[in-house]
């Protein structure tokens, strides 16, 4: 997926906003060296930063590694992928915010965050879990259906899985939970009933691959006429998120 970074930091800066209170997971400690996986523009990894670690900050999209640069040029900002990476010298944590539902090599993530992580180090983190936009994704397969761009109602791009199948995959990947919880967000979009296509636009993009430029206006405007009832409340525009957040301990 191609990233525009700008709209992203302009329009969409909630998912790093979220993210402060992620943070609070790591709890960072001064002269850690510590792997910010899917910086995006880096606003997170720079708060790291600010807490007395030593970071670095890694994410697949060119774009994004690009806008974190000139964000912050003081810190190092490396294009790496998620499920293959590596580092001749080991970190003492590993933090994500919503990256790793971009991610459906679960297997190579955890594989990769435990090799690069000292023994004892933790992984920490937080993205979309079981049931994550599920109403927008049931609006937007009906509309997909009526004018003939989707069979079924399978055309989730993202890996939204239970608490208990990541554990899972932690616990089967060498890694001690300690701490693992699903919960509802919902989340305020920007610009009123626009920032439903704009959400869409951003995140959502490869769900309309098969829409015609021409086309899509009309088929946003009824997936949003169908999302109202539910994620509109008092004029403001809501994202039904369900979230997971973990902390896991390399053995």
């Amino acid at each position: 997926m191609k990233w525009n970074a700008e709209l992203y930091d302009d329009k969409h800066a909630f998912v790093f906003q979220y993210g402060e209170s992620v943070l609070e997971l790591l709890v960072v400690k001064a002269g850690e060296r510590i792997l910010d996986l899917g910086c995006g523009t880096g606003h997170l990894t720079k708060k790291i930063q600010q807490q007395g670690a030593e970071v670095i900050g890694i994410d697949a999209s060119p774009e994004m590694v690009a806008q974190a640069k000139e964000n912050y040029p003081e810190l190092d900002f490396i294009v790496a992928n998620g499920a293959d990476f590596s580092f001749d010298e080991p970190f003492d944590a590993v933090f994500t915010n919503a990256t790793l539902h971009w991610i459906h090599d679960a297997d190579g993530v955890i594989k990769s965050v435990y090799k690069a992580l000292k023994p004892g180090g933790r992984f920490a983190g937080e993205f979309g879990g079981k049931g994550n936009v599920q109403l927008l994704l049931a609006a937007t397969a009906t509309v997909l259906k009526k004018y003939g761009y989707a069979k079924d109602n399978n055309i989730n791009p993202w890996y939204y899985p239970s608490t208990a199948e990541y554990a899972t995959k932690l616990e089967a990947g060498g890694f001690r939970v300690t701490f693992a919880t699903h919960f509802d967000r919902s989340t305020l979009l920007q610009d009123g009933r626009d920032g439903m296509a704009k959400w869409f636009n951003m995140f959502g993009s490869s769900i309309f691959k098969g829409v015609p430029a021409t086309e899509l206006p009309q088929v946003l405007n009824e997936i949003t006429d169908l999302l109202q009832p539910t994620n509109e409340v008092d004029g403001q525009w809501y994202a039904d998120y369900k979230r997971l957040r973990f902390i896991a301990i390399k053995e």
